[in-house]
């Protein structure tokens, strides 16, 4: 089965002024270990970008710090000159380390340089989608993000960036970017295990705003883990599988961005995702939270 034969499940979200995908993809895997330098297989990365629109895909997320640049480089080599209806998101607001590690850099200047980065790498006058990256690897940080969010609106009313978004952000802090300016999405960590933004969910969604969940499989318990390996037997699945299905039917606010660099993969993850989950299903998986 080709790529393009496939559904995707989930229909489609209107984002900012665009309808995309709710089956998305996430590029960061495409890198090399610990989304440091080139891929191994450099026409296996171009393919499955170009795998994942030929599917269908139309909502593609990045950054420039995979690599960095590395990945924002693949995507216009493997794309460019982009389709009318590719929306492509990215990030900003840190950076890579020597180290490999990822601080923080959100001040004005070094938003403005990474702005200037992602436009450079993707070959765009204008970013579709900016996330300004809150908090830390450890996860979201009870801090001011006025001066950040400002910096990232003025770019926008300057015509660099067209729609804003925050990621790694706590609810307080989704509030305030909305107080300043419309946001279009939030991207934060949420899945079976970890569902602290259930009701952050619900109000974005009852406000139009997308939700994009990312690590649909991260911070597992081991006992968790072994409950959702047992739905999946049971139903003949994979628990990645079940947890992108259980995401796409949790609501229709959310966007899925699972990351692969393997065109096989991503043909399984749609179809993973696809998958009808029952109301006893959904009962089930909604205890693993418990």
């Amino acid at each position: 089965m080709s790529t393009s034969t496939l559904t995707l499940p989930g229909g489609t979200w209107t984002l900012g002024d665009t309808t995309v995908s709710r089956f998305g993809y996430g590029a960061m895997q495409l890198a090399g270990p610990w989304v440091v330098g080139p891929p191994k297989d450099h026409d296996a990365a171009l393919a499955v970008l170009r795998d994942a629109v030929a599917s269908g895909i139309t909502h593609i997320d990045t950054a420039e710090t995979y690599g960095p640049r590395v990945v924002n480089e693949l995507i216009r080599e493997a794309l460019h000159p982009y389709t009318d209806d590719l929306f492509i998101a990215t990030k900003a607001g840190g950076r890579r380390d020597a180290q490999g590690g990822w601080p923080s850099a959100r001040t004005p200047d070094e938003l403005r340089a990474q702005i200037d980065d992602n436009l450079e790498t993707l070959g765009v006058d204008s970013l579709d989608l900016v996330h300004l990256r809150l908090g830390d690897a450890n996860g979201p940080v009870p801090e001011d993000i006025t001066e950040a969010f400002e910096t990232l609106v003025d770019l926008q009313q300057q015509g660099v960036i067209r729609h804003l978004g925050v990621s790694n952000a706590t609810a307080d802090q989704v509030a305030h970017a909305q107080s300043i300016a419309p946001i279009v999405s939030v991207q934060n960590m949420y899945n079976l295990a970890n569902r602290w933004d259930d009701e952050l969910i619900d109000q974005l969604a009852a406000e139009g705003i997308a939700y994009i969940p990312f690590f649909p499989l991260g911070g597992f318990s081991p006992l968790q883990s072994t409950a959702l390996s047992t739905v999946a037997t049971r139903l003949g699945s994979t628990p990645m599988s079940i947890a992108l299905a259980w995401l796409l039917q949790r609501s229709p606010n959310i966007l899925l961005i699972p990351g692969t660099s393997s065109s096989r993969h991503l043909r399984e993850n749609i179809a993973g995702a696809a998958l009808e989950l029952s109301g006893e299903d959904l009962r089930e998986l909604d205890d693993i939270d418990a």
